[in-house]
């Protein structure tokens, strides 16, 4: 196989400069904000800049010039960003928390009412069994001091009911909203494709399966020269063309197969039931595809240029760990990103 370290280091650190770039340029407006330096408000204010999602641009100006942490959260939030599902599920646990709380108070609330009826009942009957000759007022006073507890008790009862009624829409409120950070932890926002999360928790669930047996292919996908591409026409150009890529992808597996954008412009398909010349096969059919239907078009006249891809292929049978079939695509991938002439290699082949 190529040696492919000295060659891949080029658009690698081409990508590392643009990726500092973008560091500084949020890291200063961030300091601008006197925004605390945590990984979920990089992300958050990544998504603004250099995602250029306008919507949450126009939020996070709209919180003045110095937003409040809890503020930000909240928008982390609404806009179901990854780094914000932990809070997510914090604040869905804190809120059924108290929930309960108050149910275990409203209930305790509820039997004393009916521990207060019942000794005024036994209270009563004792009294009207042992005084034959009570009065007929005494007799309807007691009757009405039991038909205002039974109405304290039922007016209780009543409230519980209908504070549980509330209480369990709002948990299934909270369990959509916490089941949907927890697709969104899991996907990538650009594409809509699984991300690096899903695919290492796709590829981990193939060991607990198989165990490491073979019979399954990763082929990891790299965009040739993208950074070059992406500077030279823009963020925006860039994202379409991703877009159009994993709709490409999407159609190119089978039900049982599984593709994933694990990076800026790197994807990972998974394949089932297949062996190495298959699977090279498919690598080698994908490449042609994007290559037959995707064109980077530009918009400054210049002639739209045909899009080229890089593929590594590894098996699960050459890998004891999730981990080392990962690292032996990745491996293969670098060996074709150096060999133009060779634009799909496998590890170990």
């Amino acid at each position: 196989m190529p040696n492919a370290s000295a060659n891949a280091l080029v658009p690698n650190e081409a990508a590392r400069r643009a990726a500092m770039t973008d560091i500084q340029k949020i890291a200063q407006h961030m300091a601008r904000l006197n925004v605390a330096a945590l990984p979920r408000n990089y992300e958050l204010f990544h998504e603004a800049i250099i995602g250029l999602n306008p919507g949450l641009a126009q939020d996070i100006a709209a919180l003045g010039p110095q937003p409040q942490q809890a503020m930000l959260d909240e928008l982390g939030l609404k806009y179901r960003l990854v780094g914000h599902c932990g809070l997510a599920g914090e604040t869905s646990r804190n809120e059924a928390s108290r929930m309960l709380r108050d149910v275990a108070e409203r209930l305790a609330e509820g039997l004393k009412h009916k521990n207060a009826f019942a000794r005024a009942c036994g209270t009563i009957l004792k009294s009207v069994s042992g005084h034959e000759d009570q009065s007929l007022a005494a007799f309807i006073s007691e009757v009405d001091y039991l038909t205002a507890s039974l109405a304290t008790v039922l007016s209780a009862e009543m409230e519980i009911s209908a504070k549980l009624q509330e209480d369990i829409k709002t948990l299934e409120t909270l369990e959509r909203g916490f089941s949907a950070m927890q697709a969104a932890g899991v996907t990538d926002k650009l594409t809509g494709l699984p991300n690096r999360i899903a695919l290492n928790q796709t590829v981990a669930d193939l060991y607990e399966r198989e165990e490491g047996a073979a019979g399954s292919a990763l082929i990891m996908v790299d965009i040739d020269n993208f950074t070059e591409l992406n500077g030279k026409y823009g963020t925006q150009a860039g994202n379409k063309l991703l877009k159009k890529l994993a709709g490409l992808f999407r159609k190119c597996i089978k039900k049982n197969d599984f593709v994933a954008r694990t990076e800026g412009d790197e994807f990972a398909l998974l394949f089932s039931n297949v062996g190495m010349q298959d699977a090279i096969a498919i690598a080698e059919r994908l490449r042609a595809s994007v290559e037959d239907n995707l064109v980077f078009a530009t918009s400054d006249g210049a002639d739209p240029g045909r899009l080229t891809i890089s593929a590594g292929v590894a098996l699960s049978a050459d890998a004891a760990t999730p981990g080392q079939l990962q690292a032996n695509a990745r491996v293969a991938l670098l060996a074709a990103q150096s060999n133009p002439r060779q634009p799909v290699q496998a590890f170990g082949r």
